[in-house]
């Protein structure tokens, strides 16, 4: 059974707020099937878009960069994701270190 998209917000929410990362929902999505995106902003006018894939041979599910790069270009592509899929969640993360816990255990399901 999969996890519904609020509940893997929620999660992932609580699990940044426990390592004292800040983070929020810009764009709360359809709770049940939404897609999720996570930018990761590093307060230096750089920021990373991450979404998951889904590795159709495996059926391992990944995280992925969507957009590297100046944060005004990020924002951007995320405001082109959020017109192509009216249910996507967006959720920013903000850290000088760069930490987004995306690549822990748990986090691709």
């Amino acid at each position: 059974m999969r996890l519904t998209a609020r509940m893997w917000v929620d999660a992932y929410l609580t699990r940044l707020r426990l390592q004292d990362i800040p983070a929020f929902v810009v764009s709360h999505g359809d709770d049940t099937g939404g897609a999720v995106l996570v930018k990761l902003a590093t307060l230096d006018g750089k920021a990373v878009a991450f979404q998951r894939s889904f590795d159709i041979m495996t059926g391992a599910r990944n995280w992925i960069v969507l957009v590297d790069g100046d944060e005004a270009e990020v924002d951007a592509a995320v405001t082109r994701q959020r017109g192509y899929d009216p249910d996507l969640w967006v959720i920013e993360v903000e850290d000088k270190a760069g930490r987004h816990l995306l690549d822990e255990p748990g986090l691709s399901d």
